[in-house]
């Protein structure tokens, strides 16, 4: 069994975009601009947005933070979308999620210009996602997408089982196996939980990608020998033996798995450190208006 080390890719990743950085910048080009719109107080989203400024500065983007108590109106996130839409200084931009109930989401994604969606959510991106077209790839599967390439794990023809069907990691990391392209050419089943005969399932696949959002969900008997295992899931989990009093918890139950699998993920420590990655690509491809 081998440890797929997401610290260590991204932090190889960041490498090369801060060398590019630093190089568009001695030629007298723009230093890349990411904003993030970050609406109320929730713990998990104040520490995705802490982590997407500070890999910004590491990598000489610029970076802007907008905040919004959980108050503000619909009209006035969209305003503010609007506005981000019209900087030619904003290369790219995100409105962290999950918003308060009385926002639709979906709106303000779709009022997001996708040539400075970076997180690869408007529906333009997504439908050229479908049809393995240039865009802005969702940061998550993107970056399940590096890690497989970057351990050589053979893709081809292999069995890949998605569990979950959620827009931001099931649908479009599905997507992206199924294309034509290495990491790729897999068959692909998404499974949820409407799926009958789900253990069965499992125990065919090559490969499993778990983004379910269920602490340890996949226990060993969901599991073949030699099968490849990628743990989406990041669930804080009561924990008196830690100084937060919780513990980030994968959806795969990793002590009973790990032993079975030719590779597997860790959480955190995994997946994780690729989605800011992949983000901080998507942001260096809007500045270069490619």
């Amino acid at each position: 069994m081998e440890l797929i080390d997401g610290k260590a890719v991204a932090a190889q990743i960041k490498k090369e975009i801060a060398a590019e950085v630093a190089a568009i910048k001695q030629a007298g080009g723009k230093t890349p601009h990411l904003a993030a719109v970050l609406v109320g107080h929730d713990g998990g989203s104040e520490t995705y947005v802490a982590n997407k400024v500070r890999t910004c500065e590491e990598l000489g983007f610029q970076s802007t933070l907008i905040r919004y108590e959980d108050s503000v109106t619909e009209a006035e996130l969209l305003h503010k979308v609007e506005e981000l839409n019209a900087d030619a200084d904003i290369d790219g931009f995100i409105v962290q999620l999950p918003l308060p109930k009385h926002i639709s989401e979906q709106r303000v994604i779709e009022a997001i210009d996708y040539r400075k969606d970076v997180d690869g959510f408007h529906p333009i991106n997504v439908g050229r996602l479908a049809l393995g077209l240039p865009c802005f790839k969702s940061a998550t599967p993107s970056g399940i997408c590096d890690l497989l390439k970057y351990y050589n794990i053979e893709t081809k023809g292999k069995h890949c089982v998605v569990l979950g069907r959620s827009n931001i990691v099931g649908k479009p990391v599905a997507l992206l196996l199924m294309q034509k392209a290495q990491p790729g050419d897999c068959t692909v089943t998404v499974c949820h939980s409407r799926t009958q005969n789900l253990k069965e399932i499992c125990r065919s696949a090559d490969i499993i990608i778990a983004a379910l959002g269920s602490p340890e969900f996949v226990k060993a008997d969901m599991v073949k020998e030699g099968a490849v295992v990628i743990d989406v899931g990041t669930t804080r989990v009561p924990n008196a033996q830690t100084k937060s009093g919780f513990k980030l918890t994968g959806d795969v139950a990793f002590s009973e798995v790990a032993p079975r699998c030719s590779y597997i993920t860790p959480v955190p420590g995994g997946v994780g450190p690729m989605t800011i990655v992949s983000l901080m690509k998507n942001t260096l491809l809007a500045a270069k208006k490619i």
